[in-house]
C-alpha cells in the first residue's frame, strides 16, 4: 500500500477540488452575513499559512485563537496545522486566571483575536508573553491587521507532505475538576475522527446536509465538524457570536439547516421559543438536532419530536476525544414501538467506529447487562494518550494498558448502547446505594412548572449522603417541594426521593454551558434544613 499521509492538508485539498462552489456562511457581529465558498476557503487558508510560516516561529508552535466562530477562524482551523503549526482556541467564556493559564501552558507563540474580544485579551495581556498578535478587525498599536497578515503570503503556496503523526491541534477542558488539561490532536486522529463520524449510523453528513455547529469552534475542536463538512461537500453555516435561541432559530429557517448540534442547555433556550411561537418558522429541512455535552432530558426530546417534529440525537463526547458516541435507534428496532425506541434514545449511544468502551466497578469488569455500574474506559485513535505537560494526571487517569478513564459512571447493555448515571464525583451513595443525579435531574425537568434542575449529595447523619435538588421554576408556574415529589415518586425508586428542594433564579452554568455542581455544593451542601 502506498503511505499517504492523512492529514489535513489532503481534506482541504479534496474541498477546494470537488466541492468549489459549496458555500460557506457566517452571521457577522453586525448581525450581516458574509458569504463565500470552499474555494475561497483553500485560496485564504494557504495563503495565510504561508503568511504564518513568514512569522519566524518553531515547528509545532502554538497559534491561539479568541474567537467566534466565522469564516476568518475556520481559516486558522486549516491553515496553521497545513503550515505545520498547531492551531489552538481559547475558551473567551472561561475567567482570565484560567484563559491566562492555558496560554502559558500550551506556550502559546501567536494569539489571534476577534476585535471584539480585544477586552478579554486585554486581562490576559499581562499575564502572557505573546510574540506576536493578529486581530480580526482594526489593529492597534503593537499588533498586526488580520487581513494585513494574510496579505503577506504566497497567493500560490502549496503545504509540504506534512507527517500524520504531527500535531494539528490542541484543546484544554474546561477546568471542572481543577486546573484545565490540554490535548493535542494529530493530523492522524483528525482525519479518522472525520471519517468515523461522516458515516451513514452516526452523524453521517452528505454534501446536500447545510449544517450549523452551534457548538463553538473553541470548544471540542467544534466536534469536529469543521473538517467533516469540508470532506464531504457540505455547506456550512457559521453563527458567529450569536448564539441566542431567536438568533439560532432564524438561522436554521433562513440557511435551511439540515443538521445542528450544541449542548443540552441551549436546546432547553430553542425549545421554549419554538414553544412560544410554533408555527413562525419553516424548520422543515432540519433532520437532525444533535445533543452532547450532558444527558439530555427524555422530556425535552418528546418536546422537540411530538410538538415541532423534530429529531433530536443523543450523543457524548469528551475533550480528551472529541465525538465518541451516538444513540441512533438499531435497524431492527425502527418498527419498535415507541416506548422501546425511547429507552435507548434517551442513553448516549453505541461507540462510533474504531472506539472501544469497556466499564471497570470495584471488582474489576463489569457485565454488559444494562444493570451492573462502573466507570467507563475508552480507547482509539481518537482519544488522547495523555494530557500535554501534565504527567500527575496522565497517570491518574489511564490505564495501564492504556484505556482512559472518563470519570462516568455507566451501565452498557448487551447492544453495547452506553448510559451514563452520573459523573464519578456527582454520584449520591446513600445507605450503601447508588444513585443517580442524572436521572433524577432528568425526571424533575419532566414537570411542566420545571425549567431546569441539577441535583447534588449533601452530607446525612444516617444514610452518609442524600440527595438535594436545585429547582428553576418557568416563569409564571409554581410547585412546592410535595408536589415535586410525589412527581418524582412514579419515576424513580421511593427511596431516590429527595428530602430537601431549594429553589432559585437561575442554575450557575461553567464556560461551556453545563450544571456548575461545584457552586451549588458551596452553596447549598453544608447549609441545614430546606424543604
Amino acid at each position: 500500500m502506498a503511505s499517504y499521509q492523512l492529514n489535513i492538508a489532503a481534506i482541504l485539498r479534496r474541498a477546494e477540488q470537488f466541492c468549489a462552489r459549496r458555500e460557506i456562511v457566517t452571521r457577522l457581529s453586525d448581525r450581516s452575513f458574509h458569504r463565500y465558498t470552499y474555494a475561497d476557503l483553500g485560496r485564504r487558508a494557504r495563503r495565510l499559512a504561508s503568511a504564518l510560516g513568514g512569522l519566524g516561529l518553531e515547528p509545532s508552535a502554538r497559534i491561539a485563537t479568541l474567537c467566534w466562530s466565522h469564516y476568518q477562524h475556520l481559516e486558522l482551523y486549516y491553515a496553521a496545522p497545513i503550515a505545520g503549526f498547531v492551531t489552538h482556541p481559547l475558551n473567551p467564556r472561561l475567567h482570565a486566571d484560567d484563559i491566562a493559564y492555558v496560554a502559558r501552558h500550551a506556550d502559546d507563540r501567536v494569539l489571534v483575536v476577534d476585535e471584539s474580544l480585544l477586552p478579554v485579551y486585554e486581562t490576559i495581556k499581562s499575564a502572557v508573553d505573546f510574540a506576536h498578535v493578529v486581530v480580526i478587525g482594526k489593529a492597534s498599536a503593537g499588533t498586526i491587521a488580520y487581513e494585513d497578515l494574510l496579505a503577506r503570503g504566497e497567493p500560490d503556496w502549496e503545504p509540504p507532505e506534512l507527517d500524520e503523526d504531527l500535531p494539528a491541534l490542541m484543546g484544554y477542558s474546561s477546568g471542572t475538576t481543577g486546573r484545565p488539561k490540554g490535548v493535542t490532536f494529530t493530523h492522524r486522529a483528525i482525519a479518522i475522527h472525520t471519517l468515523s463520524i461522516s458515516l451513514n449510523g452516526w452523524v453521517a453528513l452528505r454534501e446536500s446536509d447545510v449544517v450549523l455547529p452551534v457548538v463553538p469552534m473553541f470548544h471540542a475542536l467544534a466536534w469536529g465538524w469543521p473538517y467533516a463538512c469540508a470532506l464531504l461537500g457540505a455547506k456550512q453555516v457559521l453563527p458567529g457570536p450569536h448564539l441566542d435561541p431567536a438568533s439560532l432559530i432564524e438561522d436554521f429557517a433562513q440557511e435551511r439547516v439540515t443538521v445542528t448540534g450544541g449542548v443540552p442547555t441551549v436546546w432547553m433556550g430553542v425549545l421554549r421559543a419554538l414553544d412560544a411561537e410554533p408555527k413562525r418558522y419553516d424548520l422543515s429541512a432540519m433532520r437532525a438536532i444533535i445533543s452532547g455535552g450532558s444527558t439530555a432530558p427524555q422530556s425535552m426530546i418528546e418536546g422537540y419530536e411530538k410538538r415541532h417534529g423534530l429529531n433530536l440525537v443523543h450523543t457524548w463526547g469528551m475533550t480528551e476525544m472529541c465525538m465518541g458516541m451516538i444513540s441512533e435507534v438499531p435497524w431492527d428496532l425502527r418498527d419498535a414501538p415507541e416506548e422501546a425506541q425511547m429507552r435507548l434514545r434517551i442513553k448516549q449511544g453505541r461507540p462510533m467506529p474504531f472506539v472501544e468502551i469497556r466499564a471497570r466497578g470495584d471488582a474489576g469488569l463489569v457485565p454488559w447487562d444494562g444493570h451492573s455500574m462502573g466507570e467507563l474506559e475508552v480507547r482509539g485513535p481518537w482519544v488522547a494518550e495523555r494530557y500535554a505537560n501534565a504527567p500527575e494526571a496522565s497517570v491518574e487517569l489511564w490505564t495501564g494498558d492504556g484505556w482512559f478513564r472518563t470519570g462516568d459512571i455507566v451501565t452498557i447493555d448487551e447492544r453495547g448502547y452506553v448510559e451514563i448515571h452520573d459523573r464519578s464525583k456527582d454520584l449520591i451513595k446513600s445507605g450503601g446505594e447508588w444513585i443517580s443525579s442524572v436521572a433524577l435531574e432528568s425526571a424533575l425537568m419532566g414537570h411542566a412548572a420545571v425549567l431546569e434542575a441539577a441535583v447534588i449529595a449533601v452530607p446525612h447523619e444516617k444514610w452518609t449522603e442524600r440527595p438535594l435538588a436545585v429547582v428553576v421554576l418557568r416563569e409564571g408556574q409554581s410547585a412546592c417541594p410535595d408536589e415535586l415529589r410525589a412527581f418524582l415518586a412514579e419515576r424513580v425508586p421511593k427511596w431516590w426521593l429527595p428530602e430537601r428542594f431549594e429553589f432559585i433564579d437561575a442554575l450557575p452554568k461553567t464556560a461551556v454551558g453545563k450544571f456548575k455542581k461545584t457552586a451549588l455544593r458551596e452553596r447549598f451542601a453544608a447549609k441545614p434544613g430546606g424543604a
